[in-house]
């Protein structure tokens, strides 16, 4: 995957740049590379605890080379047109990339000092990815044939690793973090695998796994800094603290009731949990924000988002994530049922200006979609494509969130073909956002033919959404009976 761009990527880290990077000090490292299509003209650099190092600007090459004084080695992340990935950096590492903005996962390769490591990062990211879009079929397995399977899958990628470190020795912060993701993709996938195996009505029997199905929480470690931007590391804490959760759920209602992820106990649960068992605070802050987002996004009364708001702020030490939520709470309430539609601005494909109230006629489903997740907006457009015919009297508006430049967000409607017409962008696209409270790319909001909101916040890709949505346009009688 890697190798066809070795060569060239060998001449950039050589000729390109023209500098020598000096070895002999050991506090600073080099980061440099080159983006092919780039959607603007930057790269952010973020350092091990998540806060901006430097804006990068590219030169007229597409390139970049930056040195990192004062290092404090691990896990950096960069990102590029709303697009995020990580490096490994170690004093004397003279890191270089090449990634096409048009594949950015799969086309990022690595070349200089320390991109042994990094090119088997990347590689062990990928493979999680792929591992977690299976997961639904894995899910089908029995209990214990599951367990065997994913703990099998484990140890194989771990000789794997072992393997890999016999031709070269490495770091032991490298060593620490691979066999980390490793662990932790494989806890992730049997904390994931009860809500997939039993569901809703038959999640009480998340009792009744094996008894060494959860050996692997021996073994956690609730605040290890150096992996707090690791996707493997949260996406085990975000569903271990769901699966606490539950168990806990089943303590105070009937053991015969359907299990309701939105119910308030069992998301102040979560708060709490976080509250007791994490104390790092990078790591206990983030999940009470996203777990607290999770919650209130859904479509709450405005007492029971308070009620959570309340719960939520005394546990959190970041004052930005406090006021995060505080506002999203706020536009939340703006978008109850029975309200209009917020007055945004947005722009049309050929450049027109129009506040979005005034472009409702009819029922209307307004959608929206990110240039940066290829798979997204593809889904999204064709399901509505499927929508339309399904309801010819519903229009459906596209709404594209990115901020980049009207080159990007075009060449996709071009290259994909997608309908011209209803497709727009938002004109302030951060502080729309805000308003609108889209914080997950499958929200939808549902109008009136009025502009009035009939439900703020819908999943167009739920299986049950078409017989939901027929039956609230007939109960409103704005579609006859079929």
């Amino acid at each position: 995957m890697f190798s066809r761009y070795i060569i060239l990527s060998l001449l950039l880290l050589s000729m390109s740049f023209g500098c020598k990077v000096n070895t002999n000090d050991g506090s600073y490292a080099y980061v440099g590379g080159e983006i092919v299509n780039p959607k603007n003209n930057s790269i952010i650099l973020f350092n091990t605890k998540g806060k901006v190092v430097d804006s990068l600007t590219l030169d007229s090459n597409n390139r970049f080379i930056y040195k990192i004084k004062d290092l404090n080695p691990g896990l950096y992340s960069f990102t590029h047109g709303g697009e995020y990935q990580l490096v490994l950096l170690e004093p004397n590492d003279s890191v270089m990339f090449r990634l096409n903005t048009y594949d950015f996962d799969e086309s990022l390769v690595f070349t200089g000092k320390g991109a042994r490591k990094n090119n088997y990062l990347i590689e062990t990211y990928l493979a999680n990815e792929q591992q977690a879009s299976k997961l639904v079929h894995y899910a089908k397995m029995e209990p214990e044939e599951f367990n065997a399977f994913v703990e099998e899958r484990r140890k194989k990628e771990l000789t794997k690793f072992h393997n890999f470190l016999q031709d070269k020795e490495e770091s032991e912060l490298f060593k620490s973090i691979i066999e980390t993701n490793i662990n932790y993709n494989s806890y992730a996938d049997k904390e994931i695998y009860p809500f997939a195996y039993f569901g809703n009505n038959k999640l009480i029997h998340i009792k009744d796994l094996p008894e060494d199905f959860y050996d692997h929480r021996n073994y956690v470690d609730y605040n290890a800094a150096h992996l707090s931007h690791l996707y493997a590391y949260n996406r085990f804490l975000f569903s271990h603290i769901d699966n606490l959760a539950a168990q806990n759920y089943y303590k105070k209602h009937n053991v015969h009731s359907t299990f309701d992820r939105h119910a308030a106990d069992y998301n102040k649960s979560k708060l709490d949990l976080i509250d007791s068992i994490i104390s790092n605070e990078t790591i206990k802050n983030s999940l009470l924000k996203y777990k607290t987002r999770d919650y209130v996004s859904y479509n709450h009364t405005e007492a029971e988002a308070d009620e959570m708001l309340n719960y939520y702020l005394p546990k959190s030490t970041n004052e930005e994530d406090k006021e995060s939520i505080k506002e999203l709470v706020c536009s939340l309430k703006l978008l109850r049922q029975g309200n209009p539609i917020p007055n945004i601005e947005i722009v049309n494909y050929d450049n027109s200006e129009h506040n979005l109230n005034s472009i409702i006629e009819k029922p209307t489903i307004i959608y929206f979609w990110s240039s940066n997740s290829k798979m997204q907006y593809r889904n999204s457009h064709y399901k509505v494509k499927s929508l339309k015919y399904a309801f010819p009297h519903v229009e459906f508006v596209s709404i594209n969130l990115n901020s980049n430049d009207d080159k990007s967000w075009k060449s996709i409607i071009n290259n994909y073909d997608f309908p011209t017409k209803n497709e727009y962008k938002f004109k302030h696209p951060l502080k729309a956002r805000k308003i609108l409270a889209v914080n997950y790319l499958n929200k939808a909001i549902i109008v009136n033919e009025n502009g009035m909101i009939l439900h703020p916040n819908v999943n167009i890709f739920k299986s049950d959404f078409t017989e939901m949505l027929g039956d609230m346009l007939q109960k409103r009688h704005l579609i006859a009976k079929q």
